[in-house]
């Protein structure tokens, strides 16, 4: 049964370029423009009518934009959730910028081995985390850890929460790696692993949506009867202002938006590629968290039931539910 019948997320590219070259991510090989500040405006707008409540100002690295604390200004203007994540390297100078502008700011930081995490990062990018939750802890920010769990770093997951998380007082996020496109991850969890990170996850300000577990052991979304809401659940817009349907990492067609994002969404061409979700030949085993997130809140079903519980966790640990609720 679905429960909400309108997009609750943007994904909002600001840039494909980054300063850092991880194994496991292929946006940084893409030339790419920056977004532009009347572009966002408006589209902000649209977004807000469409019933969007959340903006992930995304790239790449979005710190690589120098506009990147106006976007957050008048996304918080309008009212949205905002969340950035950054691999900490421009950080330190942006900081005192984006005091108050992040709802949900993330550190992407994967092993508490400096050579580790900077190995696949592919750019020596621990110490500058280590000093961005300084800079944070400072500024009264409360920023989180976003651990993108792989085989090889399992061992490193009680590192970071008891060496980093604990004395710093900070949420440890498990991301369970996916495959896309050509980009692998490497040998996937085993169910054991996958029980594991649930059972780590149990314990303070570590959050974990169980229902990534459960798709994973499921095989994934299945084309005949999907999971994924992608393109209703959310709007993929790129640098170069256009519409990116049904996902981004399919990427399947792009729409320029020309400042009618809202009419652009409620088009025949844009709702008969929506009904397509999860249903293309690409969707099949598809687990691709940053969509099934949304996916799984917007439709009551066993999903919705298994990510409740840390989304509620989530939730009133960072006090973002009094914008949800409003």
């Amino acid at each position: 049964m679905r429960l909400i019948h309108h997009p609750v997320l943007a994904n909002y590219y600001v840039t494909y370029r980054c300063n850092a070259k991880c194994s496991f991510c292929d946006i940084w090989e893409k030339p790419s423009p920056y977004i532009q500040l009347e572009d966002v405006r408006q589209n902000l707008t649209d977004l807000r009518k469409l019933g969007v409540n959340v903006i992930d100002f995304t790239g790449g690295e979005p710190l690589l934009h120098r506009q990147i604390d106006q976007f957050l200004e008048v996304a918080q203007e309008l009212g949205f959730i905002t969340t950035l994540t950054t691999n900490g390297l421009l950080y330190p100078k942006w900081a005192e910028r984006l005091k108050g502008k992040v709802d949900m700011l993330h550190f992407s930081l994967d092993s508490a081995d400096k050579t580790e995490h900077d190995t696949g990062r592919g750019v020596a990018c621990f110490d500058f985390v280590l000093q961005s939750i300084e800079v944070a802890k400072s500024l009264g920010e409360r920023p989180d850890i976003l651990f993108t769990v792989f085989k090889h770093n399992l061992d490193q997951i009680e590192r970071v929460y008891n060496e980093i998380c604990l004395p710093n007082n900070l949420m440890l996020l498990l991301n369970p790696a996916f495959e896309y496109n050509q980009v692998e991850t490497g040998a996937q969890l085993s169910e054991a692993e996958l029980d594991y990170l649930v059972t780590f996850s149990k314990q303070k300000w570590v959050y974990m949506n169980e229902a990534f577990v459960k798709l994973r052991k499921d095989g994934g979304n299945h084309v005949d009867k999907p999971v994924c809401k992608a393109a209703s659940t959310t709007l993929v817009i790129s640098p170069e202002n256009e519409l990116v349907l049904p996902c981004y990492h399919l990427g399947a067609q792009t729409f320029p938006i020309k400042g009618k994002l809202y009419d652009l969404y409620k088009s025949k061409e844009v709702k008969e590629l929506i009904a397509l979700e999860g249903r293309l030949p690409a969707c099949e085993g598809c687990t691709i968290n940053c969509y099934m997130q949304p996916s799984f809140a917007v439709e009551l079903n066993s999903y919705w039931w298994k990510a409740l519980p840390s989304t509620l966790k989530y939730n009133l640990r960072k006090g973002t539910w009094r914008k949800m609720l409003s």
